[in-house]
């Protein structure tokens, strides 16, 4: 049996701002309902949200947010207070 398919969104980005980067990861697995979603930091760590997303738009929304109360800075030190 072969692997599922991994389709990535189009709404993957890299985000830059007050001296780091982020890479936001926004992917489903085919014939599958729901979004994952990842945010990958400069040293290769990783933050995964728990539970998918209806949307792609959700997700890349989610991380925005997170960006816009805690700042990018906080998924360097696992400091990200509103992931649920």
């Amino acid at each position: 049996m072969a692997d599922p398919e991994i389709i990535m969104s189009p709404l993957c980005r890299e985000i830059t701002g007050d001296g780091t980067r982020i890479q936001v990861d926004i992917y489903r697995v085919e014939g599958e309902p729901g979004w994952m979603l990842e945010v990958i930091d400069e040293e290769n760590a990783s933050t995964v949200w728990d539970v998918p997303f209806d949307t792609d738009r959700e997700a890349l929304d989610e991380v925005m947010e997170v960006i816009k109360l805690d700042g990018i800075r906080s998924f360097l030190n696992g400091e990200c207070e509103t992931i649920q």
